[in-house]
């Protein structure tokens, strides 16, 4: 009974947000261009009296030029949706956020949602082992990789390039049995880190070198096209940057930002994200193909603010690290 009340109660207030939400919506996003339309389409089609003007491009340059506008008093979007919780967190704690109490996060794991509901994960982006199938070794955990049959055969996405790549390190190197050990471990093994996620790719699946650190949909994506590589999920666990979405203080049209808010966090925003090749952040909803289910997915902890925190000091002993 509880459950049928809590979906009428969601019902309830969609339906109420769609109802208010009208005008025009500006959302900034670093979705890749094609997800970032159907995004659009859907939310449209669920509250058509809403309008969406969308720009897009990478995290840092979304940023930038968000940067440039608040240096202007002029900010544009309502809304953002980017990659990662950290730089979230750097605006909420610049007060550029507006909080959204009333957003029904139920039915997602703690620690997803930011506890003030500044901004909300809208998917699990993870980050974990990719291998060249023609590798004589097949890893199943990071201490693999640390084996003598890896030595010299590791690309990585660097952090001072690729957000994934630097909430990966500060899962890593806080996590009990690898830490900044581990990342000594990888560089004694002659790990070179350098670029984003594509740069790995390209490097594992062409063979350059046999293992990496990837985001999870590259690599199962092009696998499922013929590419010669396959993903682990290691046992340690994975990391995952979320996608969230967050309303800015500056809104110009609040209810069509909650809206949108409501629409990704709903079961079918969540849905859509499946269909688009993305582990959706709420548990219960099938993955993609090709994908384990969410419950054989072990999360490394993370946490967004001691990250933000920390970012500018992991960063250097990163560089001493690996010489970069």
């Amino acid at each position: 009974m509880k459950t049928l009340l809590s979906a009428a109660a969601l019902a309830f207030s969609l339906a109420s947000a769609a109802a208010a939400a009208d005008g025009n919506l500006v959302l900034y996003t670093s979705q890749p261009n094609a997800d970032a339309q159907a995004t659009v389409d859907a939310f449209t089609a669920a509250n058509p009296g809403v309008e969406v003007e969308w720009f897009r491009d990478g995290t840092t340059k979304v940023m930038a030029k968000l940067a440039a506008e608040f240096e202007a008093g002029d900010p544009r979007p309502d809304v953002l949706l980017i990659a990662d919780s950290v730089t979230m967190e750097g605006l909420a704690a610049e007060g550029r956020l507006m909080a959204y109490p009333e957003a029904d996060t139920a039915g997602y794991e703690d620690g997803l949602m930011d506890p003030e509901h500044m901004w909300f994960s809208t998917k699990l982006i993870t980050t974990g082992i990719v291998y060249n199938t023609a590798a004589p070794m097949a890893p199943t955990s990071l201490q693999d990789l640390l084996k003598p049959e890896a030595k010299g055969q590791i690309a990585m996405p660097s952090p001072l390039t690729s957000g994934a790549a630097a909430i990966h390190m500060a899962a890593i190197t806080g996590a009990e049995g690898l830490g900044w050990d581990y990342y000594q471990g990888l560089a004694d093994q002659g790990t070179r880190p350098t670029g984003g996620n594509g740069a790995t790719y390209k490097a594992v699946a062409g063979g350059e070198k046999l293992y990496g650190f990837l985001v999870d949909y590259l690599a199962i994506r092009e696998a499922a096209k013929g590419a010669p590589v396959a993903f682990v999920f290691p046992g340690e666990g994975v990391s995952a940057v979320t996608e969230p979405v967050a309303i800015l203080s500056t809104a110009r049209n609040p209810e069509a930002a909650k809206a949108f808010v409501d629409f990704l966090i709903s079961r079918e925003g969540q849905e859509l994200a499946a269909r688009q090749g993305y582990l959706p952040a709420l548990g219960d909803v099938t993955p993609p193909e090709g994908f384990p289910a969410r419950d054989q997915i072990r999360l490394l902890p993370f946490d967004a603010a001691a990250a933000l925190k920390n970012d500018q000091a992991d960063k250097l002993r990163f560089v001493e690290i690996f010489g970069e």
